[in-house]
């Protein structure tokens, strides 16, 4: 079972939010003794999911919560939204596509950062991305 021992609320609606997410949740991660290296790749995956809220889905939020499940301490990122969904998860995920003509990196490259990732996405409903890293 995992218990959430803290947790921020930031509202996504403009690029200074993607910062304060950012710097908030690489505050958390070294708070909890989360390596440099995997404080940086938390705060990496941060920036991608705030900034894809803000341009395919604003507003949204990014819900940071420091977490304990057993003996393990870790970071939970939530970004979550109300926007268009995506339509086909499989080809998001598979990295190098992109309606925006960005790189396509942002979901793939987020899933490769962090150590558990979680999707949700429904068309007309939203998104829900669920990411963990863990210490050590």
């Amino acid at each position: 079972m995992m218990t959430i021992l803290e947790e921020e609320h930031v509202p996504i609606r403009s690029d200074i939010d993607i910062l304060v997410a950012r710097q908030q949740g690489r505050q958390m991660a070294a708070t909890i003794g989360l390596t440099t290296v995997d404080q940086v790749a938390t705060a990496t995956a941060i920036s991608e999911l705030a900034r894809n809220i803000l341009q395919y889905a604003r507003p949204g939020e990014i819900v940071l919560s420091l977490v304990q499940q057993d003996d393990k301490r870790g970071i939970m990122v939530v970004a979550r939204d109300d926007g268009p969904g995506i339509p086909d998860l499989e080809l998001v995920l598979q990295g190098g596509y992109s309606i925006s003509g960005g790189l396509g990196l942002g979901l793939s490259g987020t899933k490769r950062l962090m150590d558990e990732f979680d999707i949700d996405s429904q068309v007309g409903r939203g998104t829900t991305v669920t990411v963990k890293k863990w210490r050590g």
